[in-house]
């Protein structure tokens, strides 16, 4: 049967979509799935991170299975397993509930993401269609992202929280019949080698490790924190020590050992973290705090989505002319003086400052992701291209779910110590302004506006804190691309 490349494009791009903007479009309903499930600080903070979790831990084992299946039978499982999950996190019940569907939204995407490439690279023979092929896929990956919060935004305005995950359905009813009849299907490898208890391993330990990590800031060095963080530290440890030893891997380790790549993945972490923590954090700020509408917020946020997604492609072409040591050196600075220069602004009133800020984190954060996919790509033996590159994604996604988790303990921690200290008699100490907020609008009154006042100015003191360390933080790591890059020129990075 003879296919068309450009409509096999078509669908795998429509498969793509709704799964590159579930990764953001949550952020703006948070305050309302909130208040509607009641919510605590950490049921929130697992509702939005354990998505790129398990995603990251699947990624690859569900890369290698689709070499073992076929890339369009797999596609079409996880599009089902996607469709299935989107409808049961709309109209969950509870946040376990939703932190469930959540979780089983991650391994539908961990099972389309993979194919999505590997279905162009095998539609399009010819390099000068499949380069504007995977171009096209680059573009739709970062807008995704960026209208992620608009989308969000639009639908809470006229919907209630849920149908952020219902308008996944309809789309996928209409994929899954294209991708059946457009896309070729192709026997698997029976060769391909499939790994996944590795893969429950470094799920299980991240997961007791966030877990942990999220205790004892909410409690203190006790049982449950030694309990959950302790074995998920050990799991993650023989999780390493297994890739050290195997002849075929499924994260190959080694290839840290190049400080070029070492320093790459430690930018797609700081990144990808930066962004997806941040965008959580400024969604909760612009609607518990300055009381604006989930679409109000979406707008207020298109500085900096907007400005990510042009970021990247950008900053391949200032790779290309000014050195990657420069472009990654710079752009890591600019996205701490952002940052330094949004803790210190009144987000209410500094309309223009803001923006300009925004969309200055968001170009140096898209040129810092382009710098580190180039810095570990470029650094890279040729024939260790492949474990680079799952190597990046898996770090990538990791970046984005443990982004949320540092950003959110934080903010949730120092708010906790600031409502604390001023808190009205009776009040309770709450661990997150959701937590708070739901508090005051139950009790209503002058005790409700008196606790919804006060943990307004908590949260920014909050804010302004958790966003002034994590400046500092990316300011240490612009002297550690600079050194570390030393030895790079353009010339050696793949930039063209």
């Amino acid at each position: 049967m003879r296919y068309n490349p450009w409509l096999v494009l078509v669908a795998v791009m429509l498969a793509f979509t709704p799964v590159v903007i579930d990764m953001t479009i949550l952020h703006v309903a948070v305050p309302s799935l909130t208040l509607a499930l009641g919510a605590t600080g950490n049921e929130v903070l697992w509702i939005i991170d354990i998505y790129p979790l398990v995603m990251a831990g699947l990624l690859v084992p569900m890369g290698t299975l689709a070499d073992r299946v076929g890339y369009r039978r797999m596609l079409l499982v996880g599009l089902a397993i996607f469709t299935v999950a989107s409808t049961a996190a709309a109209f969950s019940p509870t946040a376990s509930a939703l932190i469930a569907s959540r979780a089983a939204l991650g391994i539908g995407s961990a099972m389309i993401m993979p194919n999505v490439l590997a279905l162009i690279r095998q539609a399009f023979d010819d390099d000068a269609e499949r380069a504007t092929a995977l171009g096209i896929w680059s573009v739709v990956g970062m807008a995704g992202a960026a209208i992620g919060p608009l989308a969000g935004g639009v639908l809470l305005e006229h919907f209630w929280w849920g149908s952020v995950f219902l308008v996944n359905v309809p789309v996928m009813l209409a994929v899954i019949p294209m991708v059946w009849m457009l896309v070729p299907s192709a026997p698997g490898r029976a060769d391909a080698v499939w790994k996944p208890g590795q893969a429950i391993l470094l799920i299980a330990g991240l997961i007791l490790a966030v877990y942990g990590v999220k205790t004892g800031f909410k409690a203190g060095l006790n049982a449950a924190f030694i309990a959950s963080f302790v074995p998920g530290v050990l799991l993650l440890a023989w999780f390493g020590r297994i890739q050290a030893k195997s002849a075929t891997p499924m994260l190959d380790l080694s290839l840290l050992r190049m400080p070029a790549i070492g320093v790459g993945l430690l930018m797609a972490f700081v990144v990808s973290g930066s962004l997806a923590g941040f965008e959580l954090v400024l969604a909760q700020e612009l609607q518990f705090v300055m009381g604006r509408s989930p679409l109000q917020a979406g707008i207020f946020m298109l500085p900096l989505v907007a400005a990510a997604a042009v970021g990247g492609p950008v900053g391949g072409k200032l790779a290309a002319r000014f050195g990657l040591r420069a472009v990654a050196s710079i752009s890591m600075a600019s996205a701490a003086l952002s940052l330094t220069g949004l803790s210190f602004v009144d987000f209410g009133r500094d309309y223009v400052l803001v923006a300009t800020f925004l969309a200055t984190l968001g170009f140096s954060l898209g040129v810092g992701l382009l710098a580190s996919s180039i810095a570990i790509m470029g650094s890279a033996p040729k024939e260790k291209a492949g474990a680079a590159g799952a190597l990046e994604s898996t770090g990538y996604e990791l970046g984005g779910g443990l982004g949320v988790t540092g950003f959110g303990v934080l903010v949730n921690s120092v708010f906790r110590s600031a409502y604390s200290d001023h808190a009205p008699s009776g009040s309770g100490a709450w661990n997150s302004i959701g937590e708070a907020m739901a508090e005051a609008h139950r009790l209503g009154g002058d005790t409700g506006g008196r606790i919804a006042a006060l943990a307004r100015d908590s949260f920014v003191a909050a804010h302004d804190s958790v966003l002034l360390i994590v400046a500092i933080l990316t300011a240490a790591l612009t002297v550690a691309v600079f050194v570390a890059l030393k030895s790079i020129s353009g010339s050696s990075t793949g930039v063209h």
